[in-house]
């Protein structure tokens, strides 16, 4: 990952220079990682609004052909074909942004910058930061409470919580996926990173934050009757 971890380092260097902290650079860091990748998030969530359009249809072609898997799969192209929509529209910006995260996950912890740098209550940004120290040790979990991983557990949950909702509307299948998606997922997700650089939970922790607000503020810049209007132009020209 080094060809994505080394401008990362100099974009953080940079903002230290400037600012003096590196716990301040974090966060501008992070707000400038949310900018660059805002284009593919609209183009995401535009998606996941296409396939909530399109829903009922969907639901109607299953029940049609329940006994005819091949014909389901057709007919379900079909529609999407007529209403101009990319099934794999909502995947592939994600797709996109796993390098980046992947990087942000080697990033931190190795980086030599960040060793010895207090910013709040962690002592040193290149390894765990310890608010309580336990006098026993929890099996996968450790013999101390990390405050950015709690903050960045709670923020995940939020996050969580509000993507399943618009994401099971728009594919029922995930239903059934609410407890591991918005419970399980965030507590595997403390466990793991509570011996974790406190700097990388910090990021996590500001980039949920930051991509629950621009959830809720793209979600209000959709205009759902102009996307319908489109859906039903691309079925009538592709009819």
């Amino acid at each position: 990952m080094s060809f994505i971890i080394t401008p990362l380092r100099w974009v953080v260097d940079l903002l230290y220079s400037w600012v003096g902290s590196y716990g301040v650079a974090i966060i501008l860091f992070t707000l400038a990682v949310k900018l660059v990748l805002l284009p593919l998030d609209i183009k995401q969530r535009h998606s996941m609004r296409k396939m909530q359009d399109i829903q009922p249809k969907i639901e109607e072609i299953n029940k049609k052909y329940e006994k005819d898997p091949e014909k389901r799969s057709a007919k379900t192209m079909e529609l999407y074909k007529k209403a101009g929509i990319n099934p794999m529209g909502g995947c592939i910006p994600l797709l996109i942004q796993m390098p980046i995260i992947i990087a942000m996950f080697r990033f931190f912890p190795a980086s030599i910058e960040l060793r010895g740098q207090h910013f709040l209550w962690a002592d040193d940004l290149s390894s765990y930061d310890s608010v309580l120290s336990l006098p026993f040790n929890i099996p996968f979990y450790g013999d101390h409470v990390s405050l950015f991983a709690l903050l960045m557990t709670v923020a995940l949950f939020a996050f969580s919580y509000i993507n399943y909702q618009q994401t099971a509307s728009s594919q029922p299948q995930m239903a059934g996926m609410k407890f591991m998606m918005v419970y399980l997922m965030p507590v595997m997700m403390l466990l793991w990173f509570n011996s974790y650089s406190s700097g990388l939970t910090y990021y996590y922790f500001l980039a949920n934050i930051l991509t629950i607000g621009q959830t809720l503020v793209i979600r209000r810049m959709i205009d759902d009757e102009k996307i319908h209007a489109v859906m039903q132009a691309n079925a009538a020209k592709n009819k």
